[in-house]
């Protein structure tokens, strides 16, 4: 009983913290995406596309994601003619890099700097889209698009009613939230009060290992591969408290988690583009791999240079 009022406990500070930021930020976004800004950053966007291989329209879906969320997107996209290779192209980007405004707000609250987040998010959205536009020489025929989901884009007039959409969306934002967050939080107290998170922890090892990063990420590093970088990020604020997270580590795991989060959901989301899921998949996680031991690497390497020159002027001012 202990074990759940605390897990109950946990999960509705966690709620309450993230809720604070998701709830006015998704209400502003949603206003702002009906005024003549939305316009003005296609406008903006659209010399760029050329340069990885989209035409000047899938400006729209690339905004709409990156503002708003994949859904938008993919809405978006369902109703324009693009070829095969545009909508794997999107798809890549948009997998790397959606909902910049809501999910760095969430990373900031673990202790990440937002321009971090973003430049990562944004970086590795335009160099795969450069890759994949000038390796792959096929994908020129129309995209045949598998499904079409509910459409759910009732005309909106007037101020009132946006306003109203804002706070529906930021509402039902927050239950979605919570509905996640509380039974994760629960089951993680469970798993601690069982020592299962030990156990878990040591599966994980191998694979944190390779990576750079101590066992007590391999809870956030789960939550967030098959929940999404905001829950996993609502792990990780309480994994920052309990389990002494260092902060390589934690940039460290929130870097992998940018690149690769929220596997199963973001991928299937893709699915009634028609486009192959496995590449989108494993592009992402390699991406993720490879990046994530780079910047180990080079991290390890300063801080051994910083050691030794620490050590070099202790010793000289010594003698």
């Amino acid at each position: 009983m202990n074990t759940l009022k605390q897990g109950l406990k946990v999960g509705l500070q966690t709620t309450w913290t993230l809720g604070k930021i998701i709830f006015p930020i998704t209400l502003i976004v949603t206003i702002i995406g009906y005024t003549p800004l939305m316009d003005w950053l296609t406008t903006l966007l659209s010399p760029l596309m050329g340069f990885i291989g989209l035409s000047g329209e899938a400006a729209i879906p690339l905004v709409l994601g990156n503002i708003l969320n994949l859904y938008a997107a993919i809405g978006a996209m369902l109703t324009m003619d693009l070829t095969v290779k545009e909508v794997f192209i999107l798809a890549v980007m948009l997998s790397f890099s959606h909902n910049l405004i809501v999910e760095s707000a969430v990373a900031k609250q673990v202790g990440v700097k937002i321009w971090i987040m973003v430049v990562v998010r944004i970086g590795l959205a335009l160099f795969a889209a450069w890759a994949i536009n000038l390796f792959w020489q096929g994908g020129g025929e129309r995209a045949q698009y598998g499904f079409v989901p509910a459409a759910g884009d009732e005309a909106v007039a007037g101020w009132g009613a946006i306003v109203l959409q804002g706070v529906e969306s930021a509402f039902f934002g927050i239950v979605q939230l919570a509905v996640i967050v509380i039974p994760i939080m629960i089951f993680i107290q469970i798993m601690k009060d069982l020592k299962w998170l030990d156990v878990f922890s040591k599966w994980m090892s191998p694979f944190t290992r390779v990576l750079g990063i101590k066992e007590n990420t391999s809870t956030t590093l789960a939550a967030g591969l098959v929940f999404g970088l905001a829950y996993g990020a609502g792990v990780m604020i309480q994994a920052v408290k309990e389990d002494g997270v260092s902060k390589k580590d934690l940039y460290l795991v929130m870097i992998f988690l940018v690149a690769c989060h929220a596997v199963i959901e973001d991928t299937l989301l893709f699915a009634p583009l028609g486009i192959p899921l496995w590449p989108l998949l494993l592009i992402r996680l390699v991406t993720a791999i490879v990046l994530t031991i780079a910047v180990a690497v080079i991290w390890n390497r300063l801080e051994k240079k910083q050691e030794a020159r620490d050590s070099s002027w202790n010793t000289g001012t010594g003698g």
